[in-house]
C-alpha cells in the first residue's frame, strides 16, 4: 500500500497471543529511546482482543478493564516521551467476537467458550476513550465491523481477522494515513521517470 507510492517502508511487529500487559514491557525493545521520531509517520496500537479473554477461563492472557485502560495510557505516553506525538498515534480497538463461530474452535481444542463479545465490546469502548483523553486517533473497529449485519464474514474463526477483515482494517486505516503520507517526498522514482540508459543518474 505504502511502497506503492514509495514513500516509506511498513514495519509489522504484531506478536500472536500478547496482551497489553506484556506489549507495555516490551515496546522500549520495539520503539527504542534512540529512535528518530522524525522518520516515524504512524504507529498504530492494536490490543484488546486477548486482554479481553474471561479472566475464569484464560486467566494467561486476561487483563482487568482498567489495567488494560491504564496500559493503553501508559505505552501512548511512552511514545510521546520518544517524541512521537499525539496527531501520529492510532489507536485500534479490537474487533467484534462472532461467538458461535469462536466456541466451535474452542470445544475443537477441547475448551469452553473464553470470550464473549459484550465483555470485548466493553474494552473497545474504553481504547476509544483512552484516545479521546491522549489526543490520539482511534479506529474503533469494534462498531464499524458491526455495521454490517453479517460481520462473521471480517473473521476467520469468530476471533482472528480473515482475509476480508484485514482488507475491512487495511482500508479504514488508509482512510487515515494518505494525509499524512501525501506531503511525504518519494523516496525513489516513479519506474517511467528512470534515465534507462543511465539507471545510475536517477537511483543513486
Amino acid at each position: 500500500m505504502c511502497l506503492h507510492f514509495r514513500k516509506c517502508d511498513v514495519l509489522n511487529r504484531g506478536i500472536s497471543g500478547y496482551n497489553t500487559r506484556w506489549a507495555k514491557l516490551i515496546l522500549p525493545r520495539l520503539i527504542p529511546e534512540s529512535t528518530s521520531a522524525d522518520s516515524i509517520v504512524a504507529v498504530t496500537i492494536f490490543f484488546g482482543a486477548n486482554d479481553s479473554a474471561l479472566k475464569e477461563l484464560n486467566p494467561k492472557q486476561h487483563v482487568p478493564l482498567e489495567e488494560y485502560t491504564a496500559n493503553l495510557k501508559s505505552m501512548v505516553q511512552y511514545l510521546k516521551s520518544v517524541d512521537i506525538t499525539a496527531d501520529r498515534i492510532i489507536l485500534i480497538t479490537p474487533p467484534p467476537l462472532e461467538e458461535s463461530a469462536w466456541e466451535k474452535a474452542c470445544l475443537a481444542k477441547g475448551e469452553k467458550l473464553n470470550r464473549c463479545n459484550g465483555t470485548t465490546g466493553q474494552y473497545a469502548q474504553a481504547c476509544v476513550q483512552v484516545a479521546r483523553e491522549c489526543s490520539t486517533d482511534v479506529l474503533d473497529l469494534w462498531t464499524l465491523m458491526q455495521k454490517d449485519q453479517d460481520f462473521s464474514s471480517y473473521l476467520s474463526d469468530g476471533l482472528h481477522l480473515s482475509a476480508k477483515g484485514n482488507s475491512f482494517l487495511a482500508a479504514q486505516l488508509w482512510s487515515r494515513l494518505e494525509n499524512k503520507l501525501s506531503a511525504l517526498p518519494s523516496l525513489l522514482p516513479y519506474w517511467r521517470d528512470v534515465d534507462h540508459t543511465n539507471p545510475e543518474a536517477s537511483l543513486l
